[in-house]
């Protein structure tokens, strides 16, 4: 049976080559009788596994020695409370630039910590456009800055790095995350989940400045402390084993393409070939401002939104699975790091078959 291609939101599309390294390796991992699966958390395999899956993040985001990595569970959400919880410290305000859905979900849960300032928004025009840096209004003594770099919902990415001055700038990466280089030492705290970009479900990487970390809320259990973490080298409760492990895998598959540069030129390449189509045909539709298009989730309308179904249908007999949109915002195409080029071009091919026979 042919492999389908996945444009699901997450989890996302794994290479074909880390996933036969996974069934090779999964009874018996390098001799050592056991499945990664089975193995202590403690134990000389699996430091092995975390010690080099740390070091290749390290060298494929050029991060500094001194930013910590974490290993942490709870995906983004979780993320949304121990970013105010560790990064207050005095201070009884943040910064939040709204964006979309994941935007909100960020903001609603700050608001339990701290007073939310909501520094920028595109809600005025739903979400479609990144606003630029001259229409934020931030607080010089707002705790810190957070933004989403790119929502999966609303197909909506920075392509610049915001300057957000002493205060640290907090950024929400589970989606775009890998998929180009970015600049580390501007922000004090990078977080994503891996499922998209990085691996599968249940892993979550922080990437937090050292002098960041301590000053925790009084209130902050330990699992949420990112110093706890930091003193217990991840392993403060039993960490994430196999998904770390497929992490790893997943860099070392980076590493072997060509690294971010590659992997961006791809994703320019297939995001262009999508918007190029959608900017021709009156039949499909995405609302985006050009300049802040995702290169990475493509929402998309059909003229008469009762098509939906039946385009769905189409597009999953021919082997293209999970376009669902959001909610109720239509369609949707992500193109995660996995997602080869041949898997758009096919969707472009049954969209143009599709506008034919119902346009």
């Amino acid at each position: 049976m042919e492999r389908a291609y996945n444009f699901s939101p997450g989890p996302g599309m794994l290479p074909d080559e880390v996933l036969d390294r996974v069934r090779d390796e999964l009874l018996n991992w390098h001799g050592s009788g056991m499945s990664v699966m089975e193995m202590s958390h403690r134990g000389r395999q699996f430091l092995e596994i975390i010690g080099q899956t740390e070091a290749d993040l390290r060298e494929v985001l050029n991060i500094p020695a001194s930013y910590r990595i974490l290993f942490l569970q709870g995906g983004g959400n979780l993320q949304f409370a121990m970013v105010p919880l560790n990064l207050l410290r005095g201070r009884n305000a943040a910064d939040y630039v709204n964006t979309g859905y994941w935007s909100n979900r960020a903001i609603e849960d700050a608001r339990q910590f701290c007073s939310v300032n909501v520094a920028a928004s595109s809600e005025d025009a739903g979400f479609t456009y990144a606003p630029t840096q001259a229409q934020w209004r931030t607080d010089p003594e707002a705790a810190y800055v957070h933004y989403v770099s790119n929502d999966t919902a609303a197909g909506v990415e920075f392509h610049w790095v915001p300057a957000t001055g002493q205060v640290p700038l907090v950024a929400d990466m589970s989606t775009n995350i890998l998929s180009r280089p970015i600049d580390v030492n501007r922000h004090g705290l990078i977080y994503a989940c891996a499922q998209k970009n990085l691996g599968i479900a249940g892993l979550t990487i922080v990437i937090i400045r050292e002098d960041l970390v301590g000053g925790a809320l009084p209130i902050t259990p330990g699992m949420l402390d990112y110093g706890k973490h930091v003193e217990n080298g991840s392993m403060y409760n039993t960490p994430p084993t196999f998904a770390i492990y497929v992490a790893g895998l997943v860099l070392q598959w980076i590493k072997k393409n060509g690294g971010l540069t590659a992997i961006e030129e791809r994703h320019m390449a297939m995001s262009s070939l999508l918007y190029d189509f959608l900017d021709r045909s009156e039949f499909f539709r995405n609302r985006v401002r050009k300049n802040d298009r995702s290169r990475i989730n493509v929402p998309f309308t059909l003229r008469d939104p009762a098509l939906e179904e039946t385009f769905l249908k189409f597009t999953e007999e021919r082997g293209l699975v999970h376009l669902r949109g959001n909610l109720a915002l239509g369609l949707r195409a992500s193109m995660y790091n996995a997602m080869p080029y041949e898997g758009v071009r096919r969707l472009v091919e049954a969209m143009k078959e599709f506008e034919a026979r119902y346009g």
